[in-house]
Parts: structure tokens; C-alpha cells; sequence
């Protein structure tokens, strides 16, 4: 991390991670006095409590970079965001294609009970990972052998959840790269399947055990298709961080559950042709620079995340005035050197959080070789 970018990125990544840590405290807290009486009333407030951290990067993306999200959707679509629990899938075009779902989130009204199927490795990042852990995150390792059971009783548990909530899955299994696209299309030629040209093969096995676990009580699908403007900059979280915008365009349709074939196979189809359709939208979206049978739905830039912000600003700064002036901690070397580890500490975090969010670091999913009609070994995704 450059210099320059570490003065920025310091302070926000201090702000960040003393503040995480009172909520991941408050978290344990509930969880072992709350949740072993009433896991409803745990999640109740465990939503409250997880959206004043999640408030934090919302606030990075619209105050502090300025990224520009531009929503387009149908008005009965719009209408029901947020209002009924929701499976979200999407093409993970960039790196914080996580974090623009919860911008999305955060307008409808659900952003403490997001959640997201993701790699085992996330919970253990501090403060963000276990915050998701207390959340109900489900942690897979891309292992379809030791993750179907947890899968599928994960979203089992879901069944009771008392307030709307949103359930991310990546089911392309990685970030989107040139490197991956290539592959995924010798792939594709190989198996004499459709050829993609700006997304990755989804990997369906998860997406159809989500489908048949929650069918019964989750009414609604929200397929996301995001794309990035010819004349701005893919987003990466070193960007936010740095305060440099971009812009982003959003194509959000809502499926009914309902509708969905009842079979596995055929919904693994439906899978499969709706990322068919995706990548014919990106196309589209290429000459017009925009979707053009989509209408452009302004989503404003809310203040709730800027007061959360500076109100955990306003209360770092009076805990750290008291502590100094009741501890004479700077006085010594001893209390230099405890306040430089302690930065140091926060430098080397805030550069695993960006390390762990780029593209160029995801692995991609799993493959499994199966015998094909002329005999011949080839892998089969996951």
C-alpha cells in the first residue's frame, strides 16, 4: 500500500475496525444471553446491530467515493424489493458486486438481514467475517461432497426467519476475469454448449439445492445483470478507499418462485438459459452503453449512512480524547510504540481486505471429470 493511499486509507480502515469490533462484541453479547431463549428475537436485533457496520461501507461507496448506481428495473419489480424474502443471483462482474447488492439492500429497507452464500475463508476475516458469521452467512468450501449437507440445513434455517431478507449466490462460483472468461469458453466449445462472451458458465448444483430447499417459503428471485460504463473505471475497494468514483449499471428483474420448473434438471436449465440471456444483455448494453428495455430508476444517495458514519466518527474520537487523557498513553515511548503497532496493525487489515476482494486472488469453483458420450474424460462444473 502506497504511502499516499495509507494516509486515506488509515483513518477510514481505524474508523472501521474499532467501531466492527463494539458490534462484533454486541453481537457475541446477544448471541449468548438472547439467542439460546428466542433465535427470532436474536435476529431481530442482531439486524439492527450488524446494519450499523454494514452502514460503514455503504457510506464508502456513496459519500465517500461517489459511486454513481444506476438502477434499471420495472415498477412491479421496484415495488417488491425489499418486501419478501428473495434469493439474489447476479454475474460477478466486479469486485464489490457484493457490496452494490447491498446498496440495493440498504434502499429497500433490508440491509441487516442480507445474506450471502460465500468461501469458508471469509469468516475469518476480522471484524467483516465474523460479523457474517454471527449473521447467518453460509460458508461453503467448494467441496460439493462436505457442502450439500450444509447447504441445504443452512437454508433450512431460514425457514423462520422473522423479517424479509435477501440470500446472495455468486452461481457462477468466482469473480469474472479475462483469464476465466477463456476458459470458461474452451469449455463451452469442447461440450458444444453456447460460447459466452461476458459471463462465466454458472455452476448450478448450488443454485438448484438453493430453489428446492427454499421454493416452499422464499417467493421471489432477483436476477441481477451488472455491466460497467465504457468511459468508467471497474470498481475495486482500494478505489473506494481512495475516494475515486465509478459507474455502475444495474438490470434488476424479479422472478416468482412459482414459475420455476419443478424438476432439478430443468431448473439447472433455467439457470443456465437466464445467464444465456444475460450475456445477450451485455451485449446490448455495449452499443447503448446503458439497457435500454429497462426504465432508469433514481435511487438517491439516503443520509442514514452518513449519520451512522459521523456519529461513529463523534464517539471514536471522545473515547480516544478520554483514554489519552486519563491513560498519558503518547507521553512514553511505551505508549508510542503500543498507538504505531496498533496503526501498523490496522495498515496490514485494511491491506487483506483489499487483497481478499480482488479478482485477480479468487480461485474459481471446483470441477469434477465425467465421461462424455464418445468416451472421453472432461470436467463437469460444479
Amino acid at each position: 500500500m502506497a504511502i499516499a493511499a495509507a494516509v486515506v486509507i488509515v483513518p477510514i480502515g481505524v474508523l472501521f475496525f474499532v467501531s466492527g469490533l463494539i458490534v462484533n462484541l454486541i453481537q457475541a453479547l446477544i448471541f449468548v444471553i438472547v439467542r439460546p431463549f428466542s433465535k427470532s428475537i436474536f435476529r431481530r436485533i442482531n439486524r439492527m446491530v450488524a446494519e450499523l457496520l454494514w452502514l460503514e461501507l455503504v457510506w464508502i461507496v456513496d459519500w465517500w467515493a461517489g459511486v454513481k448506481v444506476n438502477l434499471y428495473t420495472d415498477p412491479e419489480t421496484l415495488r417488491m424489493m425489499g418486501k419478501e424474502h428473495a434469493l439474489v443471483i447476479a454475474n460477478h462482474k466486479s469486485d464489490i458486486d457484493w457490496l452494490i447488492g447491498w446498496v440495493f439492500a440498504q434502499r429497500s429497507g433490508c440491509l441487516g438481514s442480507t445474506l450471502a452464500v460465500m468461501k469458508k475463508s471469509s469468516k475469518f476475516l476480522p471484524v467483516i467475517g465474523w460479523s457474517m458469521w454471527f449473521s447467518e452467512y453460509l460458508f461453503l468450501e467448494r467441496s460439493w461432497a462436505k457442502d450439500e449437507s450444509t447447504l441445504k440445513s443452512g437454508l433450512q434455517s431460514l425457514k423462520d426467519y422473522p423479517q424479509p431478507f435477501w440470500l446472495a449466490l455468486f452461481v457462477e462460483g468466482t469473480r469474472f476475469t479475462k483469464a476465466k472468461l477463456l476458459a470458461a469458453q474452451e469449455y463451452a466449445s469442447s461440450m458444444g454448449l453456447p460460447v459466452p462472451r461476458n459471463v462465466l458458465i454458472p455452476r448450478t448444483k448450488g443454485f438448484v439445492t438453493s430453489v428446492s430447499q427454499m421454493r416452499s417459503f422464499v417467493p421471489a428471485i432477483i436476477d441481477m445483470t451488472v455491466a460497467i460504463p465504457k468511459d468508467s473505471t471497474p470498481p475495486t475497494m482500494l478505489r473506494l478507499f481512495k475516494g475515486q468514483s465509478s459507474v455502475i449499471h444495474v438490470k434488476v428483474t424479479r422472478h416468482s418462485m412459482k414459475d420455476l420448473p419443478e424438476s432439478d434438471e430443468a431448473v439447472a436449465q433455467w439457470c443456465k438459459d437466464k445467464f444465456i440471456v444475460k450475456d445477450d444483455v451485455l451485449d446490448q448494453h455495449k452499443i447503448a452503453d446503458a439497457f435500454p428495455d429497462s426504465e432508469l430508476v433514481d435511487i438517491g444517495r439516503p443520509l442514514k449512512s452518513l449519520v451512522v458514519v459521523v456519529s461513529w466518527a463523534c464517539l471514536l474520537v471522545f473515547g480516544t480524547f478520554k483514554f489519552l487523557q486519563w491513560s498519558n498513553l503518547l507521553s512514553s515511548w511505551k505508549g508510542l510504540t503500543f498507538a504505531a503497532v496498533g496503526l501498523a496493525t490496522v495498515t496490514i487489515l485494511m491491506q487483506i481486505l483489499i487483497q481478499f476482494s480482488q479478482a485477480e486472488h479468487s480461485t474459481p469453483a471446483k470441477v469434477a471429470p465425467v465421461l462424455s458420450s464418445n468416451g472421453t474424460v472432461r470436467e463437469k462444473s460444479q
